[in-house]
C-alpha cells in the first residue's frame, strides 16, 4: 500500500463530504493560535466506533469464517514454527504496538476482570469503572492524574464464537463461561490534550487506520512464508468464499465502507 494517509482521508472524507466542504475541512484560527475543534471525548468516541467496526470484520469474517476453512488463529503466531494468525485481542495489540511508533500520543489497550494474561487485569479506577460499564455498557470518560492523560473505556462485548470459544478452552484462563454477548473487558483509549483540532483529529484517527493494516499486512507477510501447501490464497476473496484472505486494499477498503459514513457525520457537524 503506497499510502494509507490519503487512503484514510478517504475513508474518512466521502465523496458527499468532500462536495459539502469544498474539500478537506481547515482549521479556524484566532488571535491566540488554532481553534480547536473537537473534546477529545468526540475524538476517542470516534476512534472507538471506528476500532468497534474494524475488530468485529476481522473477528467474524476472517477469524470465525477462517477457522471454518481450517485456519489457525494462535497467541504465539509470529514464532517461526506456528503458522496460524493473530487472535482478536493480539490483533488489537498489533494496532496499539503500531500506535506507539507514530507520532501521534494516543494509547490503546485491552483491559479485563477476568483476562487470560494477568497484567491485562484491572486495577483502581479503572476496575471501578468497569463494574458500571458492564451494567450499562455505557463509555467511561475520566482524566487520569498519575499518569496525566484524558483516558476513555469502552466495552468490549464476545461478538463472535470465535471469542468465546478461545477464552473459555486457554489453559490460562480464570473464566470457563463466557457467552455471546458478554462484556469480557473493555477498549481503554488515552490521549494528553483536553481538545483537538481538525488536523490533529485526522492525524489520530490516520494512525488507528495505519496501526490495522501494519498488524493485517504482518498477518499476511507471515501466511507467505507458511510451509504448508494449502495456505490460504491472498487476493479479493475472504474466507467465507473458500480457502482465501483478502489483500489489506480490499480489507481497509471494507472497513472504509462500513466507518466512513458515522465519522463523515460527526465532522460536519463540526463544520
Amino acid at each position: 500500500m503506497k499510502n494509507i494517509y490519503k487512503i484514510t482521508l478517504l475513508s474518512l472524507f466521502s465523496v458527499g463530504l468532500l462536495n459539502s466542504c469544498g474539500g478537506v475541512p481547515e482549521e479556524k484560527t484566532t488571535a491566540s493560535g488554532v481553534e480547536k475543534a473537537f473534546s477529545v471525548a468526540e475524538v476517542l468516541e470516534m476512534v472507538a466506533k471506528e476500532n468497534d467496526v474494524t475488530r468485529t470484520l476481522y473477528t467474524k469474517a476472517i477469524v470465525g469464517k477462517g477457522k471454518k476453512q481450517g485456519m489457525k488463529f494462535d497467541e504465539d503466531w509470529r514464532k517461526d514454527d506456528v503458522e496460524a494468525g493473530p487472535l482478536p485481542a493480539l490483533f488489537l495489540r498489533g494496532v496499539a504496538s503500531s500506535i506507539r511508533k507514530s507520532p501521534v500520543p494516543l494509547g490503546l489497550y485491552l483491559g479485563s476482570d477476568f483476562p487470560i494474561n494477568a497484567a491485562n487485569k484491572f486495577e483502581g479506577k479503572q476496575a471501578t469503572l468497569f463494574k458500571k460499564i458492564k451494567e450499562d455498557r455505557k463509555p467511561q470518560f475520566f482524566y487520569d492524574e498519575d499518569q496525566k492523560l484524558h483516558t476513555a473505556m469502552f466495552v468490549d462485548v464476545a461478538s463472535a464464537g470465535a471469542c468465546v470459544s478461545c477464552h473459555n478452552d486457554h489453559p490460562q484462563t480464570s473464566k470457563t463461561d463466557w457467552k455471546l454477548g458478554d462484556p469480557m473487558g473493555a477498549t481503554t483509549w488515552q490521549y494528553p490534550k483536553d481538545s483537538l483540532s481538525y488536523k490533529e483529529t485526522i492525524a489520530l484517527l490516520g494512525s488507528y487506520a495505519q496501526g490495522t493494516v501494519d498488524i493485517y499486512k504482518e498477518y499476511l507477510a507471515e501466511i507467505k512464508e507458511f510451509k504448508k501447501s494449502d495456505k490460504p490464497v491472498i487476493g479479493d476473496k475472504w474466507p467465507a468464499d473458500g480457502n482465501y484472505l483478502p489483500t489489506a486494499e480490499v480489507f481497509l477498503d471494507s472497513v472504509k465502507k462500513l466507518t466512513s459514513y458515522q465519522t463523515m457525520k460527526y465532522l460536519v457537524a463540526k463544520k
